[in-house]
Parts: structure tokens; C-alpha cells; sequence
């Protein structure tokens, strides 16, 4: 560390390993990357089951609290879960649950750094179907007591934090709109580190083989994307991930006359999502809004072209026709004709996924990790920390 002394950074999470997402993939890199620049690191997270053996492999001590039982007696749980862990931080590093650490901070009044990767409230209000409008629609529209109610939580939770970490230029203006000052907010863009996966068989028979990964929640439009297949028989879906869309998903499968050629791979761990997505041919990504996809970064750091909608900060990776393709997010007929077009186009995802691979040359790890420890220590340093 040169001299420079460490910090004692608590980090929490709503996801990690085995879930999987952004978050799941980004908070133990950045964990361990800070371990081995000589800070002292812990992580705090939600868990469905109890803690796997696996945990005790992170060079840094991981808790986990159940997500199970009654959500307000939870919240409780994991805010005196951070009060009690923060007495000894030097900073406090938040990529979710955070309103739970807004609240246990308003007591620790510890330095508090917050990652932003989307906007929870409009996440959550269109989960509960109180809203149908867009993500940039949802930040400009007046709405009644209960969305309103999350816009001003979410908004609390920002202000609270003393920095906000985001991963795209798209969602540092998103956040500057809810009045937080444009000097308080760091975009860092995520990375990814090429990874040397183990292939697997996919039970498919088809020529080509398309895989999408995510959360099966409706934001994902992974319907979508089986009504489009049905008419490229060429081809397969793998699809990773698990979520209250699935038994749907399903049932749209079989209503496209396409369920032979799904397969719902459900939930897996890190290395087995990037050892499916290896063994397959195209990569697509049809959601309707993301910050900015770490997915799309993992799908090109195996060799795989992609497709992926033109919302968030998405643009801001993918250069259209160029590093891969770009549809809008509300074109079934132009996800269709797109992957038809690139099914029998073996030579064009070949020159796509090469363009993407030297892409990934401006999101690597040593930038990010550089300049989020920046970060961390620079809020540390400003409230009397390390």
C-alpha cells in the first residue's frame, strides 16, 4: 500500500454468489480486488438459503440474512445488521439495500458510498404493476401517494450517501434529475476480465444455439424473444436464470410451438453460466431498460455477437452494426428479423464478435478497481477516515 493506510470497507448487497446479476458478479471482484490492495473487507448480503461452504473461500468474511419471513421484520434485521458491522468501517460501499443502510447511517453517520445501477422505485412499482411507463417516462411523470412515496425513499437513500458510483453516463443524468448535485456522482463503467471457461453440453439439437441470462421478471421481455424465435427454426434458446416469469415463459414456449427447442436452465453459479453461454452462438439481451449491462460485457468476453436494445446505457457499449446490433426495445418484428439475419449469417457474428472482443480493451478491471478505491478513500479521507 505504499505507506498509505488501509481501509475497513463493509460492503452490502442484496445479491451474491450463488445468485446471479450484476451485483452477484460485481461485489465479489471488487471485494477481492480490495482485499489484495491491502484493505480490510466485509460483506454483508441477503440469502435464500443458509450460507454455502463456498463462503468461507472469499478472502474476506461474508454474512448473510435470510430473505424469508415477514419483510418489514427483515428490514429491521439487516438495518441493525449494518449498524452493528459499520461501528467499525471506515466506509460503508452500497450496491443495494439502501434504504436499510440510509437508516442504520442516519445513526452511524459513517462516510457512505452508494452504487446506483438502475432506479428501484420504478423497478418496484412496475413489479406491482402500478406503473406501465418506460424508465425515462416513470422520472418525469407525477404519480399518486405509493409511487410517489418510493420516489422520495429512493431519493432520500441518494442523498444520504456522501458519493454515488454509477456505470454509465445515461444513469448519471437519470440521478442529476432527482436533485442530487452532479458533483456528488462518479461514473466508473463496470469491467470484465476474459474468462477461460469449461464448454458444456446444451441439451439442443438445433444449428444455432441463442442463450439470454438474467432475472425472469417482465422488465427482461424474455417472451418476447420466444415469440421470435418460433419463427427462426434454426435455432435454440438456452435461457439462465430464474424468477417469478418462468412458469409464463414456459407456457409461451409452448404456445409458439417452440418449447423443444427452450431450454430453461434456471439459477447457476458464476462459472456455469459462463461455461453455457461459451457453448452457444448468439447472445441476446431484450430488455427495456438497463443501466448498463455487465452481461453484455460476460457475452463478449466468451466470443459471442450480440444483440441488445437500444435503452440505458447500453449505447454507450454497443455501437450499432459494429461491435454488435441494436434494436429498439419495443420491436418484436425487428428482434425477429435480426436474429433470422444473423442465423445464416455465420461470417457476420464472427466479424461482430471480433469487434466486440477488442472492445473490451476500454473495460478493464485494473481501471475500475483504481477508480473506485479513489472513490471509497476519498470519502473515507473527507469524513476522518483512512
Amino acid at each position: 500500500m505504499s505507506g498509505v493506510a488501509p481501509m475497513n470497507v463493509l460492503v452490502i448487497t442484496g445479491i451474491f454468489p450463488p445468485d446471479i446479476g450484476g451485483p452477484a458478479t460485481y461485489v465479489p471482484a471488487i471485494g477481492e480486488a480490495l482485499v489484495e490492495r491491502g484493505h480490510r473487507v466485509s460483506v454483508l448480503t441477503l440469502s435464500d438459503d443458509d450460507p454455502p461452504s463456498r463462503d468461507r473461500d472469499y478472502p474476506f468474511a461474508v454474512e448473510r440474512i435470510s430473505r424469508a419471513g415477514f419483510k418489514p421484520w427483515r428490514f429491521v434485521r439487516v438495518a441493525a445488521a449494518i449498524f452493528r458491522k459499520g461501528r467499525t468501517a471506515d466506509v460503508i460501499y452500497v450496491n443495494g439495500l439502501a434504504l436499510e443502510a440510509a437508516a442504520a447511517n442516519f445513526f452511524l453517520r459513517r462516510p457512505l458510498v452508494q452504487k446506483i445501477v438502475g432506479d428501484w422505485a420504478w423497478e418496484r412499482a412496475s413489479n406491482k404493476g402500478w406503473v406501465r411507463e418506460s424508465f425515462d417516462e416513470f422520472q418525469i411523470s407525477r404519480h399518486g401517494f405509493k409511487v410517489a412515496l418510493l420516489k422520495v425513499l429512493r431519493r432520500f437513500c441518494a442523498r444520504r450517501a456522501d458519493r454515488l458510483i454509477v456505470p454509465s453516463r445515461y444513469l448519471a443524468r437519470a440521478v442529476a434529475g432527482w436533485g442530487i448535485a452532479e458533483k456528488k456522482i462518479a461514473v466508473i463503467y463496470n469491467a470484465v476480465e476474459a474468462p477461460l471457461p469449461a464448454r458444456c453440453e446444451v441439451p439442443l439439437a438445433t444449428p444455432v444455439k441463442i442463450v439470454t441470462v438474467g432475472r425472469l421478471v417482465a422488465l427482461k421481455q424474455i417472451d418476447r424473444l420466444i415469440e421470435a424465435l418460433a419463427g427462426c427454426e434454426q435455432a435454440g434458446l438456452v435461457i439462465v436464470g430464474d424468477g417469478p416469469e418462468r412458469a409464463r415463459l414456459e407456457e409461451v414456449g409452448r404456445c409458439c410451438c417452440a418449447a423443444e427447442r427452450i431450454y430453461f436452465a434456471g439459477q447457476k453459479s458464476k462459472a456455469e453460466t459462463l461455461a453455457l453461454m461459451s457453448a452457444c452462438d448468439l447472445f441476446v439481451l431484450n430488455s427495456i431498460h438497463e443501466g448498463f449491462p455487465h452481461v453484455v460485457l460476460e457475452a463478449m468476453s466468451v466470443g459471442l455477437p450480440v444483440v441488445a436494445t437500444a435503452v440505458g446505457g447500453t449505447p454507450e457499449l454497443i455501437r450499432d452494426g459494429q461491435n454488435g446490433i441494436l434494436i429498439p426495445p419495443d420491436g418484436n418484428s425487428a428482434l425477429a428479423q435480426t436474429l433470422t439475419r444473423l442465423v445464416a449469417a455465420p461470417a457476420e457474428c464472427r466479424r461482430l464478435a471480433a469487434a466486440a472482443t477488442r472492445t473490451l480493451e476500454q473495460f478493464q478491471p485494473m481501471q475500475m478497481i483504481e477508480q473506485t478505491q479513489a472513490v471509497l478513500r476519498a470519502c473515507a479521507g473527507s469524513r476522518g477516515g483512512a
